[in-house]
Parts: C-alpha cells; sequence; structure tokens
C-alpha cells in the first residue's frame, strides 16, 4: 500500500497477496484506482475510456468467489492498450479514424487477464495505428509523469504513462518495432517483449508480418514475471537466481548514423558494473545489424500501415500516417517484405549467441531523451520518422529476429528523466532474462513512480 488509506502505487502482487488474504476487497481497491485516474489523468491523457462502472461490478464479482486461492492477479486494477479487443468496446487504434467496431469478445490476453481475477479499468491511448514512437492523436498528446513536457514513447505510451503514474500497477501493451520497450524506458518501467509465439499475438492483418508480441508494463521485476506467467498460460513461479553468465555489451547502434548520447552510454557503463558485480562476466560483442535489415525493417514498417489501411477511410487518417501508407504500398511491390530474410536474420541472431559464446546481450535501451510530447501528430512525416529512429534504434531488430528483450531501469538522466537498458536473449531465455533483470533491481532499486 503507498499511504496506508489507498492502494493506489501497491504492486500487482501486494494488491493480488492482500485480496486473497481478504485483507481488502477488490472492489476497494478499483474504487480507489477509479478515483485516483479521475484525479490524475486529465493532465496526463493515458486513457481513451475508463470503464469506471463495469470496473466496480466485475471487481465485486471477483469478491463473490468462494476460492481466491487460484486467481494470481486477483482483484489487480490493469490497463489494456487500445488496439487490443476489450469486448463491449471499439477497438480505438489511435484515433477515430482507425477505430474499429465494438468488439464482441476479449482478445486472448484480456480473456487471460480476467481469468486471472484481474479489473480492466479502462483502454489507454496509443499513436494513430501505432506507427509511431510517441503517443498523440488529434484530442493532444500523452504525457510523461516523469516530465509532461515529454512524450511517453509508443506505441504503448498510454499504458506507460498510467503505470509511471501510479495509476494502475500493470498494463498490457504490444511490441511491434519496440512499443512495450520504449515506453518502458521513457518512463522508468519493466517492459517485456517476448520471444515469437510465446504469448498469443493476433493483431489487425497478419500482425505486422509476424513483428508484433503481447506484453505487460509493470514497475518492478516479479509483477512483470506474474504478468508474463499469465500472458503466457503458466503457473506463475519464483524467479531463480541465475548462475553466472556471459554477457556481450555493444553500444553500436542499428541506426546507422546515430549515436548514444552521454546519458545512455552511462546507462550501459553503470548495468555492465552490476552485472559484473552480481558476478557474471561481461565482453564486447556487436551483434549483426546488417545495412539490408534497416530497409527491410522500413519497408516492412510502411507495409503494415498500407495493409491495415485496407478498411479505413485514408482521407480522415494524418497526414504522416497517409505518407507512411504511400510508401507502404510501393514496398509491397518492391519484394522487400519477404519471410525468408527475416528468417535468415532470426538464424544469424541466434547464431551470433554461440559465436560469441554469450548467454545474453546488452545494449542502450534508447539513443537520447524523449522528444518533446508536442507537435508531432500533426508535424510532417519526415519530423516524426526522424524522432522515431533518431531516440529509439535499438528495439526493432529483436522483433524481427523474434528474441526476447527486456528493458529495465538503472537511474536517471542529469534532467531528470528515467535511464534504462536492453537485455536481449536467445529463444525461450524470458525467465532468464527477467531472473537478471532482478538481480539489478536488488543491487541498484529504481524509484517506482514519477512524482510531481
Amino acid at each position: 500500500m503507498s499511504d496506508g488509506s489507498s492502494w493506489v502505487g501497491a504492486t500487482a502482487r501486494q494488491i493480488s497477496r492482500a485480496v486473497r488474504r481478504g485483507d481488502v476487497s477488490a472492489t476497494q481497491v478499483v474504487a480507489d484506482t477509479i478515483e485516483q485516474i479521475s484525479i490524475s489523468d486529465p493532465s496526463l491523457d493515458a486513457f481513451r475510456v475508463v470503464r469506471a462502472g463495469e470496473a466496480l461490478s466485475e471487481a465485486e464479482k471477483v469478491d463473490d468467489q468462494e476460492d481466491l486461492a487460484n486467481l494470481p492477479l486477483a482483484g489487480v486494477p490493469v490497463a489494456v492498450k487500445e488496439n487490443t479487443a476489450v469486448a463491449g468496446l471499439p477497438t480505438w487504434c489511435g484515433s477515430a479514424a482507425a477505430r474499429k467496431p465494438v468488439a464482441e469478445q476479449d482478445h486472448e490476453v484480456v480473456r487471460r487477464l480476467r481469468g486471472a481475477g484481474a479489473i480492466v479499468v479502462g483502454v489507454t491511448k496509443m499513436p494513430e495505428m501505432g506507427l509511431w514512437a510517441v503517443t498523440d492523436d488529434g484530442d493532444g498528446p500523452t504525457r510523461n509523469p516523469w516530465d509532461r513536457d515529454r512524450t511517453p514513447g509508443g506505441s504503448s505510451g498510454g499504458s506507460a504513462a498510467a503505470v509511471a503514474a501510479g495509476l494502475v500497477p500493470m498494463a498490457q501493451g504490444n511490441d511491434g518495432l519496440g512499443s512495450i520497450r520504449i515506453p518502458a524506458a521513457c518512463c522508468g518501467l519493466v517492459g517485456l517483449k517476448p520471444g515469437r509465439g510465446v504469448i498469443p499475438a493476433e493483431l489487425g492483418i497478419d500482425n505486422w508480418f509476424g513483428l508484433v508480441e503481447n506484453g505487460v508494463l509493470t514497475t518492478t521485476v516479479a509483477d512483470a514475471a506474474l504478468g508474463f506467467a499469465v500472458l503466457a498460460g503458466r503457473e506463475p513461479a519464483k524467479l531463480v537466481e541465475p548462475d553466472r553468465l556471459r554477457i556481450g555489451v555493444s553500444t553500436r547502434s542499428p541506426v546507422v548514423g546515430v549515436r548514444p548520447d552521454e546519458a545512455n552510454l552511462g546507462a550501459v557503463a553503470t548495468a555492465s558494473k552490476l552485472l559484473v558485480e552480481a558476478g557474471h562476466d561481461t565482453v564486447t560483442a556487436d551483434p549483426p545489424y546488417p545495412v539490408s535489415l534497416g530497409i527491410r525493417v522500413l519497408a516492412t514498417w510502411f507495409a503494415s500501415a498500407y495493409r491495415e489501411s485496407t478498411e479505413l477511410d485514408r482521407t480522415r487518417l494524418q497526414p504522416r500516417t497517409r505518407n507512411h501508407i504511400r510508401l507502404g504500398k510501393w514496398a509491397l511491390r518492391s519484394g522487400l517484405t519477404g519471410q525468408a530474410p527475416r528468417d535468415a536474420f532470426r538464424e544469424r541472431s541466434i547464431k551470433f549467441f554461440a559465436d560469441h559464446h554469450v548467454d545474453l546481450l546488452l545494449t542502450p535501451a534508447l539513443a537520447a531523451a524523449p522528444p518533446l510530447a508536442e507537435g508531432l501528430s500533426t508535424g510532417s512525416w519526415r519530423r516524426n520518422m526522424s524522432a522515431s529512429m533518431r531516440y529509439a534504434p535499438y528495439a526493432a531488430p529483436w522483433n524481427v529476429a523474434g528474441l526476447p528483450a527486456i528493458v529495465f531501469p538503472v537511474g536517471l538522466r542529469p534532467d531528470g528523466l528515467p535511464l534504462a537498458v536492453q537485455l536481449v536473449g536467445p529463444p525461450d531465455s524470458e525467465l532468464l532474462l527477467l531472473a537478471v533483470a532482478g538481480q539489478f533491481e536488488v543491487r541498484n532499486p529504481w524509484q517506482r513512480h514519477a512524482f510531481g
């Protein structure tokens, strides 16, 4: 509990344990959450819709259950990203122009959250069609709780802002080219992108050529592990302290001409030192980032927008989105979006770990501070592309490779914004990534919420 009288700011594990023990009702927890959202969200604009009445009714049903022992998220308020179907709500996808009809049933990940006892209190905002690393729409930008002049990142920016502000302890997001990890880095959170096929991820037409994965954003590693287990359909398990690992360290950017700033270089140096203090070995090891990878990532990004817009009135979309779509039509015809090159990069990435004899890879999470929140939704396509690629180049390769990756905080920038690093692993290393992140959390505890 955050202050002895309200459950706002408590972790998911704290809430679920208290509800299962009967120390507090799910209804009280949700009532506290709804009240805090009404106070705080007007200055953040994290939520598209708040389900106040429905959430309280669903919390009462959790309280009425005789046996709560098998509900790992009993009474936990959660938020869901607005491109993920929640029964009874439209699936907004970042703007009224991209909105889909009212969903008749929940997406599978929402079903799993509810099945674990979680209460969906609302859906969170994202940029139009999830295309940008900043979260804004025609109503205005979503703001970073650490600095309201800055973006919380994208595309799961509303989810990240809601968690960082303490409005919910856990929020669902999805990650196509970094859309969980980038907001986690911007907002000082833990964000895990699972490997390919671990969590149900069907969204839109062919799921951005298979690049998108679902996950959660949380303030602690324990909550991240709990959310991962629920979404993956597994029994929650205690993380095991890892044996001595050999971890590759690289600050090389996947984007030619982009270099991390001093603060992000310092974050990697701090993380490397903490790894050694935890008993691991580090070695410089640059992963393969061929120029062709960047070209194919751009082509797939464009083509995904084109395919996802086939049933929309494109004239109502933002100018930056329409330009993306026009390039997507060309990209589909170019032959640059084929599956074979993505499979080849996946194999090359897996081979990287074997060739360098490393268990995990450490990189910066971002290359620069989060951009200013204002003006990007109405700005030019070129300005948006430059902003997204220059501050957040490190996430996308691991969607192409389909490998798991986690972002977590390591401190603060000189301007007070969070600093973070990324760890990447081979297939099926999600629990190892979480365990190593947990070692960081013990040795270098971070501030769980933004204040101010």
